[in-house]
């Protein structure tokens, strides 16, 4: 069975070394697992609610996007994305938001930190709370529903917003699935050695606590600069450290192989000073980011390449999301109006004169849905897709919404057809449903 894994960076802030190890690194990892189809976004809905600074949204998504492909995103095997793009999440917010207690919602951690900090500062509870604070996990539960995501990797912290997406598709799954399971649930995924990484004061690296080592930004030399700046304790060179105690390690340890770490460790113990281990700890990681930088600084030279992988991106995530939106809008009682109920008889007699989708399987495993006329002349071929769901997902559309569906749908009209004919076909499929 294919899974599908999907993550997402907000784009308020340029990455560092905490984004890389807690969601990059692992997300990209996962991408490369056979039978996996993979999501990945740029999170600038989400960006809004933490920055209002138009300037510093727009450079912060060119920032990240290359960084993801610096660090060997392959646009090619994966869905590369960003979520402004994709109207249909914001489509899904509003169902999702309509079935959501709030209740829920006042126990969300952001949410409920925001409100202790008005009272430990005198202020209304709700001082300078947005709705798009109080309402961050319903969007968040939109991103990773609409895609029927099985995995989503996350830092630790996160992991609350996965379980409250697991509650609205539970919600809406139980209201308007029939019986059918329309949401899968989803389940985090934590890198657990190093899901969330120190910053430079030992909390959680974080550009709100101004504690982050860069990845890419300023090079070697503030990489280096920045992990000097590390806090440790007082004991000097000679005198043994506990490295299960110590932030650096902990940052070292994201990086190294189980027999460096071994060694990294023992080497405290015996008394390795904090200078020299800080120097060990940029050697490791400039060996490991170095050449991502390299190709970082080249895509940022070329942001228009950028644009061009992301525009292919949103074309694929869009196709995926069109048709299964179009489903849950009819779940929901969102549905095309008819004005009369033709009767059994009257379906019977149209039925041997109407178009035909048929779907079927290729030798290659991917599935394709056609529409033929009554005389079974080809009028419309699908695009191959990785799973039979989408291709019926497509065929409902289609039957539902006749030639509005065609804006931007994966299929070719056939050589020699007029599009006029298949628009006919589709208008006739219509009338013929119940």
């Amino acid at each position: 069975m294919t899974q599908r894994v999907l993550t997402g960076i907000t784009t308020t802030g340029t990455p560092h070394l905490g984004n890389y190890v807690g969601a990059i690194r692992p997300a990209i990892a996962a991408s490369r697992e056979s039978g996996v189809e993979s999501f990945f976004f740029l999170a600038d809905y989400h960006a809004l609610i933490k920055c209002d600074d138009p300037a510093r949204i727009a450079r912060s998504r060119l920032e990240i996007a290359a960084t993801w492909l610096a660090a060997g995103l392959d646009p090619e095997r994966v869905t590369f994305y960003r979520q402004s793009d994709i109207p249909e999440t914001t489509e899904l917010n509003w169902l999702l938001t309509c079935v959501t207690a709030k209740g829920q919602m006042n126990r969300a951690h952001a949410y409920k930190a925001a409100v202790d900090a008005n009272g430990e500062a005198s202020e209304d509870p709700d001082a300078g709370i947005t709705m798009g604070l109080y309402c961050y996990p319903i969007l968040m539960a939109a991103d990773i529903l609409l895609f029927n995501a099985h995995r989503v990797p996350v830092g630790r912290d996160q992991v609350q917003h996965i379980e409250m997406a697991r509650d609205v598709a539970q919600r809406f799954n139980h209201l308007y699935g029939q019986g059918q399971e329309l949401f899968v649930l989803p389940q985090a995924e934590v890198e657990d050695s190093v899901a969330t990484l120190p910053g430079l004061d030992g909390r959680k690296m974080s550009k709100s606590y101004d504690n982050t080592v860069p990845l890419f930004d300023g090079g070697a030399k503030a990489l280096k600069e920045a992990i000097a700046r590390i806090v440790t304790d007082s004991r000097l060179p000679g005198e043994p450290k506990d490295p299960d105690s110590a932030h650096l390690v902990t940052i070292h340890d994201a990086f190294a192989d189980e027999a460096a770490r071994t060694a990294f460790h023992a080497d405290l113990r015996a008394g390795l000073g904090w200078g020299e281990a800080k120097q060990r700890v940029v050697q490791l990681i400039e060996a490991h980011v170095g050449p991502m930088r390299e190709r970082y600084a080249q895509l940022m030279a070329r942001p228009e390449q950028i644009e061009d992988i992301l525009q292919a991106g949103a074309r694929k995530a869009r196709a995926v999301a069109a048709p299964f939106l179009a489903d849950l809008r009819h779940a929901v009682g969102l549905r095309p109006m008819v004005a009369v109920v033709p009767s059994k008889a009257t379906k019977a007699a149209a039925k041997s004169e109407v178009p035909v989708f048929k779907q079927y399987r290729e030798a290659d495993g991917h599935f394709y849905f056609k529409l033929t006329a009554a005389d079974g002349a080809l009028l419309m071929q699908s695009r191959a897709f990785i799973e039979g769901r989408e291709a019926g997902a497509w065929v409902k559309r289609f039957k539902t919404e006749g030639a509005v569906a065609l804006d931007g749908a994966p299929v070719e009209v056939a050589a020699g057809v007029d599009s006029q004919q298949v628009e006919a076909a589709l208008a006739m499929l219509v009338a013929a449903q119940e």
